[in-house]
Protein backbone atom coordinates (compact mmCIF):
# COMPACT_ATOMS: atom_id res chain seq x y z
CA UNK A 1 0.00 0.00 0.00
CA UNK A 2 1.14 3.50 -1.00
CA UNK A 3 0.25 6.10 2.39
CA UNK A 4 -0.38 9.61 1.54
CA UNK A 5 0.48 11.45 4.91
CA UNK A 6 -0.74 14.62 5.30
CA UNK A 7 -0.57 18.01 6.84
CA UNK A 8 -4.13 19.79 7.06
CA UNK A 9 -3.51 23.39 4.99
CA UNK A 10 -2.83 26.60 6.74
CA UNK A 11 -6.09 27.52 9.33
CA UNK A 12 -4.57 30.72 10.67
CA UNK A 13 -3.13 31.21 13.88
CA UNK A 14 -3.95 28.77 17.19
CA UNK A 15 -7.03 29.75 19.18
CA UNK A 16 -6.04 29.47 23.44
CA UNK A 17 -9.90 27.59 24.18
CA UNK A 18 -9.07 24.00 22.87
CA UNK A 19 -13.04 24.00 21.59
CA UNK A 20 -12.58 27.11 19.72
CA UNK A 21 -9.71 25.83 18.09
CA UNK A 22 -11.07 22.16 17.26
CA UNK A 23 -13.58 24.70 14.78
CA UNK A 24 -10.84 26.67 13.35
CA UNK A 25 -11.13 26.08 9.65
CA UNK A 26 -8.51 27.14 6.82
CA UNK A 27 -8.08 30.48 5.61
CA UNK A 28 -7.40 31.56 2.30
CA UNK A 29 -3.80 30.56 1.81
CA UNK A 30 -4.90 26.99 3.30
CA UNK A 31 -7.83 26.57 0.59
CA UNK A 32 -4.75 27.82 -2.16
CA UNK A 33 -2.13 25.00 -0.51
CA UNK A 34 -4.81 21.87 -0.70
CA UNK A 35 -5.87 23.16 -4.48
CA UNK A 36 -1.89 23.24 -5.28
CA UNK A 37 -1.30 19.92 -3.73
CA UNK A 38 -4.01 17.82 -4.97
CA UNK A 39 -2.40 19.46 -8.47
CA UNK A 40 0.73 17.61 -7.16
CA UNK A 41 -1.04 14.26 -6.27
CA UNK A 42 -2.78 14.64 -10.10
CA UNK A 43 0.47 15.87 -11.13
CA UNK A 44 2.39 12.32 -9.83
CA UNK A 45 -0.65 10.36 -10.42
CA UNK A 46 -0.98 9.11 -6.97
CA UNK A 47 -3.92 6.57 -6.81
CA UNK A 48 -6.31 7.09 -3.39
CA UNK A 49 -8.73 4.59 -2.41
CA UNK A 50 -9.76 5.57 0.87
CA UNK A 51 -9.14 9.46 2.72
CA UNK A 52 -9.22 8.96 6.25
CA UNK A 53 -9.18 12.93 8.41
CA UNK A 54 -8.67 13.89 11.85
CA UNK A 55 -11.96 14.82 13.26
CA UNK A 56 -11.42 18.78 13.60
CA UNK A 57 -12.34 21.30 10.97
CA UNK A 58 -9.48 22.25 9.33
CA UNK A 59 -8.25 18.71 8.47
CA UNK A 60 -11.68 17.33 7.06
CA UNK A 61 -11.64 20.72 5.31
CA UNK A 62 -8.00 19.58 4.05
CA UNK A 63 -9.13 16.39 3.09
CA UNK A 64 -12.08 17.76 1.19
CA UNK A 65 -10.96 20.20 -0.88
CA UNK A 66 -8.00 17.81 -1.89
CA UNK A 67 -10.87 14.79 -2.37
CA UNK A 68 -12.83 17.25 -4.35
CA UNK A 69 -9.63 18.43 -6.40
CA UNK A 70 -8.22 14.92 -7.61
CA UNK A 71 -12.40 13.43 -8.79
CA UNK A 72 -12.41 11.30 -4.83
CA UNK A 73 -16.14 10.80 -5.13
CA UNK A 74 -16.55 8.36 -1.74
CA UNK A 75 -17.10 9.74 1.53
CA UNK A 76 -14.33 10.81 3.42
CA UNK A 77 -13.61 8.89 6.57
CA UNK A 78 -13.23 10.34 10.37
CA UNK A 79 -10.67 9.12 12.53
CA UNK A 80 -9.86 10.16 15.99
CA UNK A 81 -6.82 7.98 15.14
CA UNK A 82 -5.54 11.48 13.62
CA UNK A 83 -6.33 13.78 16.33
CA UNK A 84 -3.74 16.16 18.06
CA UNK A 85 -3.83 13.72 20.79
CA UNK A 86 -3.58 10.47 19.77
CA UNK A 87 -1.50 7.38 19.90
CA UNK A 88 0.81 5.32 17.68
CA UNK A 89 -1.09 2.44 18.46
CA UNK A 90 -4.61 3.83 17.58
CA UNK A 91 -3.16 4.78 14.31
CA UNK A 92 -1.48 1.44 13.35
CA UNK A 93 -4.58 -0.22 14.11
CA UNK A 94 -6.67 2.49 11.55
CA UNK A 95 -3.92 1.65 9.10
CA UNK A 96 -4.43 -1.98 9.30
CA UNK A 97 -8.25 -1.31 8.65
CA UNK A 98 -6.76 -0.28 5.26
CA UNK A 99 -4.53 -2.94 4.67
CA UNK A 100 -5.78 -3.89 1.39
CA UNK A 101 -6.03 0.00 -0.21
CA UNK A 102 -3.72 0.50 -3.00
CA UNK A 103 -3.85 3.87 -2.05
CA UNK A 104 -4.48 5.42 1.29
CA UNK A 105 -4.38 9.64 2.14
CA UNK A 106 -4.88 10.32 6.17
CA UNK A 107 -5.23 14.26 6.94
CA UNK A 108 -4.06 14.92 10.23
CA UNK A 109 -1.72 17.21 12.79
CA UNK A 110 1.82 17.47 14.23
CA UNK A 111 3.34 16.68 16.61
CA UNK A 112 2.12 13.37 16.28
CA UNK A 113 1.66 13.61 12.60
CA UNK A 114 5.16 13.77 12.48
CA UNK A 115 6.38 11.35 14.96
CA UNK A 116 4.12 8.41 13.54
CA UNK A 117 5.99 8.88 10.24
CA UNK A 118 9.12 8.69 12.05
CA UNK A 119 8.00 5.64 13.32
CA UNK A 120 6.25 4.12 10.50
CA UNK A 121 9.96 4.75 8.76
CA UNK A 122 12.63 3.78 11.52
CA UNK A 123 10.39 1.19 13.78
CA UNK A 124 11.58 2.77 17.09
CA UNK A 125 10.15 6.45 16.41
CA UNK A 126 14.05 7.74 15.39
CA UNK A 127 13.53 9.67 12.40
CA UNK A 128 12.72 13.53 12.35
CA UNK A 129 10.89 14.25 9.47
CA UNK A 130 9.54 17.68 9.31
CA UNK A 131 5.91 18.05 7.30
CA UNK A 132 4.93 21.77 7.05
CA UNK A 133 1.29 22.43 6.70
CA UNK A 134 -0.50 21.09 3.88
CA UNK A 135 2.94 18.64 3.07
CA UNK A 136 2.23 15.35 1.57
CA UNK A 137 4.67 12.25 1.97
CA UNK A 138 4.25 9.05 -0.24
CA UNK A 139 5.01 6.24 2.36
CA UNK A 140 5.59 2.90 0.86
CA UNK A 141 4.39 0.52 3.34
CA UNK A 142 4.83 -3.15 1.35
CA UNK A 143 8.47 -2.58 3.17
CA UNK A 144 9.57 -3.22 6.20
CA UNK A 145 10.33 -0.86 8.12
CA UNK A 146 8.46 1.61 5.60
CA UNK A 147 9.94 3.48 3.09
CA UNK A 148 9.49 7.37 2.09
CA UNK A 149 9.47 7.92 -1.25
CA UNK A 150 8.96 11.38 -1.57
CA UNK A 151 7.75 14.54 0.57
CA UNK A 152 6.46 17.41 -1.02
CA UNK A 153 5.26 21.02 0.70
CA UNK A 154 3.69 23.79 -0.86
CA UNK A 155 6.32 25.96 -1.06
CA UNK A 156 8.42 23.66 -2.99
CA UNK A 157 5.21 22.20 -5.40
CA UNK A 158 5.40 26.56 -5.60
CA UNK A 159 8.88 26.74 -6.52
CA UNK A 160 8.47 23.79 -9.33
CA UNK A 161 5.16 25.03 -10.65
CA UNK A 162 6.54 28.37 -11.11
CA UNK A 163 9.84 27.22 -12.79
CA UNK A 164 8.14 24.91 -15.05
CA UNK A 165 5.62 27.85 -16.34
CA UNK A 166 8.64 29.96 -17.63
CA UNK A 167 9.63 29.75 -21.06
CA UNK A 168 13.05 28.13 -21.27
CA UNK A 169 13.67 29.74 -24.56
CA UNK A 170 15.87 32.85 -23.56
CA UNK A 171 15.08 36.43 -23.63
CA UNK A 172 16.03 38.32 -26.62
CA UNK A 173 15.82 41.89 -27.42
CA UNK A 174 13.84 43.21 -30.85
CA UNK A 175 14.86 46.73 -31.47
Amino acid sequence: MNLYVMRHANAGVRKENPLLDARRGLIKEGKQQCMLMAGVLGALKAQVDAIVSSPLKRSRQTAQFVATEIGFEQPIMVSSALAPQAEYAAFNEMLAQFESCDGLLVVGHNPNLQLFLGRLLTGNGGAGVRLRKGSIARVDMTRRPAQLQWLIDPRLARTIYSSVTKSSRPKTSRK
